[in-house]
């Protein structure tokens, strides 16, 4: 039985996102993504000549997953994304927050990792954005602990 749960709850957690996109011939491909929530934008990562930004160019409709699962403690929730996404030049200012989200502090960074991969000023890079058309909810967080939900305040608490 489904059971619907704040949304903003997965979102503001450093999880990874699947963010699906349809092909040419109508295909879906699915790629992990780290993502930024500012509370109405989901913003992920991407690149002028990648195979995600092109797809997205040419079809935007998008669906992305987000899993919250902690199997040890029978903790397991779903939020589920759609609509259609758009493509914008890169913010610096939202990359440099999102890599904050994943990696910790900028002093903490892998120097190597950020100028050869990350690449933050490079005039190549793109966000992927989705104001969701729909949202989805399901926490089925009781598949270990019987009737009663598992939740992460009991583990935080």
């Amino acid at each position: 039985m489904p059971r619907p749960f704040d949304p903003e709850e997965v979102l503001r957690l450093p999880l990874m996102a699947t963010l699906a996109t349809v092909a040419a011939d109508g295909a879906p491909r699915s790629a992990p993504v780290w993502f930024d929530w500012d509370g109405t934008t989901l913003s992920m990562l991407g690149n002028r000549e990648g195979s995600s930004v092109a797809r997205i160019t040419a079809d935007p409709r998008v669906a992305v997953e987000i899993v919250d699962y902690d199997n040890r403690r029978g903790l397991l929730r779903h939020l589920g994304l759609r609509g259609r996404a758009g493509i914008t030049s890169m913010d610096p200012v939202l990359f440099r927050r999102l890599l904050r989200r994943y990696l910790g502090p900028d002093e903490t960074w892998n120097r190597w990792f950020i100028d050869e991969i990350a690449r933050i000023d490079d005039p190549d890079g793109r966000l992927i954005r989705l104001v969701p058309e729909s949202i989805f909810t399901n926490d089925v967080s009781y598949f270990r602990t019987g009737p009663a939900l598992a939740s992460r305040q009991e583990e935080d608490g």
